[in-house]
């Protein structure tokens, strides 16, 4: 492989991550509160149509940006209420916020499939950019790229260096004890699935505004699946989700790398690479129960009914 080649597989492992890192701080954060929100894939979609939406109807980058976050909230909402105020299955109502986003979006965005618009340009940080190999790759990126490179230092600082971390993980081990010292279990949980919500939404925006600024059904592709699998998968930790994102990214392009190299495989085979990984990785965590117990929050999927 020749220089050029590897810069820019990093640069597109690095976009292709970007989505994956985004939605699945949310889902980290929303699961160390204890509560665990399938519905990642009906909220990347909701986010991904409203901002589409708002981007063709105003013209403005920033406040479809602003719509995608504001799709991906209120659908966290809706779950929200559903699994912490009515304290419905968790797994449920997930599953009915996917299917019921899924739906949404597709009724939504029906007028909108073939438009296309210019989307979010990658920004050159001066002199940064100009270095060889990863100047390219982690300083010549849009701004949803960097912003996920921000999210990981405050998320990393937050939840090892702050009382609002320690609250969150102690909600998140034992709802009942952190009530018995004031803290307001249902209220983090809220902020907590709006959080996650916010992150989908915004995944969701990324996809339709800067990766392939066009709107089409279904056009998340499982990344919400894939996503609940690499938080597991990065044993709830931030560093670790970065780099699970980054090789899942990998795996996505590698049919475009192989192309690129010469080797003649069936695009149809290699574009199940990231699924098939997805897969792999479940069956290795399930055969360590012990070590996944130990790492995820205690009350993970637990309803808290507050003592009246």
């Amino acid at each position: 492989m020749d220089i050029d080649l590897i810069t820019n597989i990093l640069y597109a492992t690095i976009r292709t991550g970007t989505p994956l890192i985004l939605v699945a701080f949310g889902e980290m954060v929303c699961e160390k509160s204890g509560v665990l929100n399938l519905g990642q894939e009906g909220m990347m979609l909701m986010g991904a149509v409203i901002g589409f939406v708002a981007a063709v109807t105003t013209g403005s980058l920033f406040i479809a940006i602003l719509m995608a976050i504001i799709a991906g909230i209120l659908m966290s909402l809706l779950f929200g209420f559903l699994s912490i105020t009515l304290v419905s299955n968790q797994v449920a109502s997930g599953l009915a916020l996917t299917i019921f986003g899924g739906g949404l979006s597709a009724f939504i965005g029906a007028n909108y499939v073939g438009i296309g618009i210019d989307g979010i340009q990658p920004l050159a940080i001066p002199l940064l950019s100009d270095i060889p190999v990863i100047g390219k790759a982690l300083f010549q990126q849009d701004t949803l790229v960097y912003f996920s490179f921000f999210m990981f230092a405050l998320l990393y600082l937050v939840l090892t260096r702050t009382r609002v971390g320690l609250k969150l993980r102690a909600v998140g081990e034992n709802p009942e004890a952190a009530n018995s010292m004031g803290i307001h279990v249902h209220g983090v949980r809220y902020l907590a699935v709006m959080f996650g919500g916010a992150m989908a939404g915004l995944a969701g925006g990324y996809l339709s505004l800067a990766y392939t600024p066009l709107w089409s059904e279904g056009m998340t592709a499982g990344k919400g699946w894939i996503a609940l699998a690499l938080v597991v998968f990065a044993s709830w930790k931030v560093g670790r989700i970065m780099l699970g994102a980054y090789l899942f990214g990998v795996a996505s392009i590698m049919h475009l790398i192989l192309q690129g190299t010469g080797y003649e495989i069936s695009p149809s085979i290699l574009a199940m690479l990231p699924y098939v990984a997805t897969i792999a990785v479940l069956v290795l965590l399930s055969s360590n129960q012990t070590k996944a117990k130990l790492s995820a929050p205690m009350s993970l999927g637990v309803p808290y009914r507050p003592q009246l």
